[in-house]
């Protein structure tokens, strides 16, 4: 029977029969949709299978092979105030680099800018990691072709250390223990340790050679000394070339202005010397605080023996091209000359033109009253001699980066909102 209210005009294609509970022109719908789905997904599929069989698709990129002629190193740490002087001097010396920190105590505004110091692909890159996270560390070596690492990263405060000894364990002793797995699982052949004087305490005798004990007083030292003994350990029993260098007291920055020590605020009271009499200069803090005036030195404070971070970075380079695979090399980097804390803080005054106002304190817990290296093994070995020895001179030139940089690098969110 035909429905009297259906005008002849109406098209056929627009009326719907009910269908299963469904309408038929629903149906209809819901097919040409799941139609356009598989046509997509088909297309898609054949544009990967294109790609993959072309030339290019899988090529490794520069940072996961290996290349005759270009040495890739690790700099674990190179956002932090050595690491990155270490950077700069291995791009500058044409290495291929790869700088993994997790930024806690590096600034991204160094990496900033070592990336426009070095643009070109296959020179820089940076990845952001924490080396306590094994997963994502064996992961950066089983994606990247290294061929040597310099382990830079750790917490590195004396007065810290004796505050909260349990994190420099983790952090130095454990984390080390975590890289040198991955170097031994992924057959990386050459490794150059950043250690410290800190492993040896207080000698009795002076200067400190290699062959001096090492009876560390402190928990910071005490971790170095045990990452170590863990390297010297596997190295036993390996064909990896190993160089431990153990430092004294770092400072200065980048004599072309490029890069310069920048701690963070809550740091400040921990950190190096140098970096609380320039806050004094600046103003940042009333006055610089000396602490231990009853040491057995000529004028009562401790005795110190203080490298450029320029010269510390060349003997970096100079233990890397030096590494002979089986051998181990453990090499003192000082200048061989100590000096008190009241000529530190005369000189600091002089390199910035402020009287520094000073305010005298007990010691400080975990220090020491004189040390001082014996650079001999590193000069007839690595044909090293620190250059920078004029104390004033290297003030002088932190001072100038700090003068020009009253906010460091800026904060790591900053650069990011920039990238």
């Amino acid at each position: 029977m035909l429905n009297p209210s259906r005008s002849r005009g109406q098209p056929r294609s627009t009326r719907s029969f009910p269908l299963g509970g469904m309408d038929y022109a629903d149906l209809k719908k819901k097919n040409n949709f799941v139609g356009k789905i598989m046509l997509a997904a088909t297309l898609t599929a054949l544009c990967i299978i294109m790609l993959k069989q072309s030339s290019t698709f899988n090529s490794p990129g520069p940072f996961s092979r290996h290349e005759p002629g270009i040495t890739h190193v690790l700099v674990t740490g190179g956002a932090g105030y050595i690491g990155s002087h270490a950077a700069l001097r291995l791009l500058n010396n044409s290495y291929r680099v790869t700088v993994v920190d997790n930024l806690s105590r590096g600034n991204l505004g160094a990496i900033k800018v070592l990336e426009q110091l070095f643009p070109e692909p296959g020179r820089l890159q940076f990845i952001y990691a924490d080396l306590g996270d094994a997963k994502a560390v064996n992961k950066i070596f089983s994606e990247n072709a290294f061929d040597a690492v310099m382990h830079f990263a750790a917490v590195a405060y004396v007065g810290e250390s004796t505050l909260d000894p349990l994190r420099y364990y983790h952090n130095i002793t454990s984390n080390t223990l975590v890289v040198l797995e991955a170097i031994a699982s992924h057959g990386v052949k050459t490794l150059i340790y950043s250690s410290t004087c800190a492993t040896y305490g207080e000698p009795e005798k002076m200067p400190i050679t290699e062959q001096t004990p090492q009876a560390p007083i402190n928990p910071y030292g005490k971790a170095k000394k045990m990452a170590e003994d863990i390297i010297l350990d596997f190295s036993r029993n390996s064909d990896m070339a190993v160089m431990i260098l153990r430092y004294f007291n770092v400072i200065g920055s980048d004599p072309e202005g490029r890069l310069g020590e920048a701690p963070r605020p809550e740091l400040r009271e921990h950190g190096r010397i140098s970096g609380a009499c320039f806050d004094a200069a600046l103003g940042v803090i009333p006055g610089l605080k000396v602490k231990g005036t009853d040491y057995k030195t000529p004028d009562g404070t401790c005795i110190r023996d203080y490298i450029d971070v320029t010269d510390l970075v060349d003997a970096h380079v100079k233990a890397l091209e030096k590494a002979k695979l089986g051998k181990v090399g453990i090499y003192n980097v000082g200048t061989g000359k100590g000096r008190s804390v009241k000529e530190f803080v005369e000189a600091c005054k002089k390199a910035t033109g402020v009287n520094i106002k000073v305010e005298y304190l007990d010691r400080r817990p975990g220090d020491y009253a004189e040390v001082f290296s014996d650079p001999t093994k590193i000069r007839l070995e690595l044909n090293w001699t620190a250059q920078h020895v004029d104390l004033q001179q290297s003030l002088q030139t932190a001072w100038r980066w700090q003068k020009s940089h009253r906010n460091g690098y800026g904060t790591p969110r900053t650069y990011a909102m920039d990238s």
